[in-house]
């Protein structure tokens, strides 16, 4: 038997959270490390996961008989986790759907459409953007989402009793170790039916996603843009659960052009975070193809599970492929799908400008006030939650039951975003949402999206109602970089970047913050002054974030315990210009930081960014 000591050990380096439970998996313990093979208390750990999650349905859901449907990236390690968690689920008189490498948006889709027999929930295997040692799971029902924090609490309580009963851990070894019985067999021979099932699910739901409520009226103008202006799209799959995906077959079916590289699943050919140097292979691939065919404008890159897609993109001033930040790529799409709002006619305005329907955003804590000006120009409001995805899903829902109309959503800081009725990150809907931008022109006295943007922007009352204005222009004229110049200028500190992560001391990150008030308030004295002058920077409030919950005014920084803090600074007229904020990470081993600042020169964003480091350096270490 696996001595408890040995499954303690791993258990001691995974994290548990709402957003994913993950670890290094690989048996060689490697973070970067290529092994299929997982260790025996790693096995264990596995289907100990798999009987919390089928305690979880039956017990905590009264679910008699639950039915789970299962799924991997495409890491190494996700066959060898799977046959861990099968045999056990089988044991807890579970009837399990394996569809083998599945992209998190495709699993999620099945198990919200699925029927005859209707799913009682997911188990996905995933670590996500972490490196290809790691491994973990994400678990869900059959809203298309994973658990919200409260049920994902749930489950992790009922894990850590099970770990902890020795009897236990010695009957799931002795499931686990059984290779080969018929019930399992059973379940791989029906594999490739299950992915069948699971991509028709995820394509039917993608056309609903992507084109809305008015389904025949949007795909009739995104055909008719397309005839008169083709646009072609590449992809680096990096070896992703997308390269055994719709992609292809959806893009290509739509009318767009489509190129793509590393398409082989597991063919993870660089860094697996889909930021920085990981978007340069794409930028040569749309270099490529623009040297081809013009058309050819937009790129994108998932992350290894598939529900991340950030973009490059053509840019016609620079004659160069250029990738863009996570905070522009939200930006992006959530002006292109507000526009749609008020093409369709479901957000409308009164004649003194005022939406005759309330509508919001929902996004995560450090996602750019960017954000906020746009939803400003629009009569959209923001609401923001902690960090996760879990946590942003949430808040959308709660908005929604509070009568708002929510169509977008997302981890702004992360790139991509969620369109509803989605629950989770979507490429495809992220790269549709900006070609609707692109291919939806003004006709006749009807405005295109960007023209829409382009009014709401010059602040007119109602902006459907005006004449159109160089319309031949906005025919012709606009490209991808020309919509991002039309949006407000932000200078945010990229997620991923080095200088956004820090390692510290203080395990106690509510003490971390309370000493870290101490240094604030003592800095913010002696330079109060001299902020004001470079900055404009006249005021600050600080802002706690925990779980779906924002609490502004916060007179003691460590109430944010280990949720997300925010310094917000306002100008001399009380006008929100930037923040510093600071969260330990839930899914790594690390403390990220960033700065937003309004304007478009980095300096400002990197000074107060660094400033914000070295008072947290000095909390850690007093």
């Amino acid at each position: 038997m696996v001595c408890k000591e040995e499954i303690n050990t791993v258990l001691d380096k995974m994290i548990l959270s709402a957003s994913g439970w993950r670890g290094v998996f690989s048996l060689h313990g490697g973070e970067e490390s290529s092994s299929e093979h997982i260790s025996a208390a790693c096995s264990i750990i596995c289907g100990a996961a798999a009987l919390a999650f089928a305690d979880y349905l039956r017990n905590g859901l009264n679910v008699k008989s639950p039915i789970v449907l299962l799924g991997t990236d495409t890491r190494p390690t996700g066959k060898a986790i799977a046959d861990a968690m099968i045999p056990v689920l089988l044991s807890e008189d579970c009837k399990v759907y394996y569809a083998g490498v599945t992209a998190a948006p495709e699993i999620m889709a099945w198990a919200r459409c699925k029927k005859n027999p209707c799913p009682s929930g997911f188990i996905y295997i995933s670590a996500s953007h972490n490196p290809i040692g790691h491994n973990g799971f994400k678990f869900g029902l059959t809203d298309g989402g994973v658990l919200p924090a409260d049920e994902a609490n749930k489950l992790i309580a009922g894990f850590r009793a099970l770990i902890q009963n020795d009897n236990c851990l010695a009957n799931i070894e002795a499931i686990v170790s059984r290779t080969g019985d018929k019930s399992s067999a059973d379940v791989y021979t029906k594999i490739d039916n299950a992915k069948a099932e699971a991509r028709k699910a995820y394509y039917d739901f993608c056309i609903d996603v992507i084109y809305g409520t008015q389904k025949d009226a949007t795909a009739a103008a995104m055909k008719k843009g397309l005839d008169e202006k083709p646009l072609g799209i590449v992809c680096d799959f990096n070896g992703s659960a997308r390269t055994v995906s719709i992609d292809k077959d959806f893009l290509l079916a739509h009318g767009f052009k489509f190129e793509y590289i590393n398409d082989k699943p597991g063919q993870i050919a660089h860094r697996i975070v889909p930021e920085g140097e990981s978007l340069e292979p794409c930028c040569k691939l749309l270099e490529d193809a623009h040297a081809r065919d013009a058309s050819f404008v937009l790129g994108y890159v998932p992350d290894c599970d598939g529900d991340r897609g950030n973009l490059v993109i053509w840019d016609d001033s620079a004659d160069r492929a250029r990738a863009l930040e996570a905070q522009e790529v939200f930006a992006l799409a959530c002006t292109a799908e507000l526009s749609h709002l008020l093409w369709t006619g479901e957000l409308s305005y009164d004649d003194d400008g005022r939406t005759l329907k309330k509508a919001a955003i929902a996004v995560n804590d450090p996602t750019s006030m960017r954000i906020d000006r746009i939803a400003e120009y629009l009569g959209v409001s923001v609401f923001r939650a902690e960090v996760g995805e879990a946590n942003v899903v949430s808040l959308a829902r709660k908005l929604r039951e509070e009568g708002y109309l929510v169509r977008i959503l997302g981890e702004g800081s992360a790139g991509g975003n969620i369109t509803h009725p989605s629950a989770v990150r979507d490429p495809i809907n992220t790269v549709l949402a900006i070609a609707k931008m692109l291919l939806i022109r003004s006709s006749g006295a009807k405005p295109g999206l960007f023209e829409i943007w382009r009014r709401c922007a010059g602040k007119e009352k109602n902006p459907l109602s005006a004449k159109l204005k160089n319309t031949e222009n906005e025919k012709s004229g606009f490209t991808i970089a020309g919509i991002i110049e039309s949006l407000p200028a932000f200078s945010s500190t990229p997620a991923y970047n080095n200088d956004a992560i820090m390692h510290i001391i203080t395990q106690d990150h509510a003490i971390l913050k309370e000493r870290y008030q101490d240094v604030f308030l003592r800095e913010w004295e002696e330079r109060k002054n001299d902020l004001e002058t470079r900055f404009g920077i006249h005021s600050w409030e600080a802002i706690a974030y925990n779980g779906t919950a924002e609490r502004r005014g916060l007179k003691r920084f460590g109430e944010s315990g280990r949720g997300g803090l925010k310094v917000l600074f306002f100008d001399s007229k009380k006008r929100e210009i930037a923040y510093i904020w600071m969260r330990g990470s839930a899914t790594e081993p690390v403390f990220r930081i960033m700065a937003d600042v309004e304007g478009a020169e980095t300096w400002a964003q990197k000074d107060l960014l660094e400033w914000q480091r070295s008072m947290i350096i000095k909390a850690d270490r007093s």
